[in-house]
């Protein structure tokens, strides 16, 4: 069972950057397709980021391209999640998925297979 662990979240003021990092078990990390998700309180979970397998690819929601960078380091199963530029309306909870079994780009939470149990991050005015 692949298991999943966010960390980095924070309180940040608006305009701050932060970086969350996912560590991943298992032994097919490198070949998974993996995403970032947030849900705020009273919405649903939406979609953020992904990067395929091979780290060649990527994908963003518009609002927030051009101030999260997603990445990954394939060598020690972790994904990271760059935040610059904060806004209020960026705060949420932040959850990593992944799925073994695809090796592309999934923008859909419904497509992803494991989940980790989230990180907050706060960004105040």
């Amino acid at each position: 069972q692949v298991q999943l662990v966010e960390s980095g979240g924070g309180l940040v003021q608006a305009g701050g950057s932060l970086r969350l990092s996912c560590a991943a078990s298992g032994r097919t990390f490198s070949s998974s397709a993996m995403g970032w998700f947030r849900q705020a309180p009273g919405k649903e979970r939406e979609f953020v980021a992904a990067i395929n397998a091979r780290n060649s690819r990527t994908a963003y929601a518009d609002s927030v391209k051009g101030r999260f960078t997603i990445s990954r380091d394939n060598t020690v199963n972790t994904v990271h999640l760059q935040l610059n530029s904060l806004r209020p309306e960026d705060t949420a909870i932040y959850y990593c998925a992944a799925d073994p079994g695809y090796s592309g780009i999934h923008t859909s939470a419904t497509q992803y297979k494991y989940w980790g149990q989230g990180t907050q991050v706060t960004v105040s005015s």
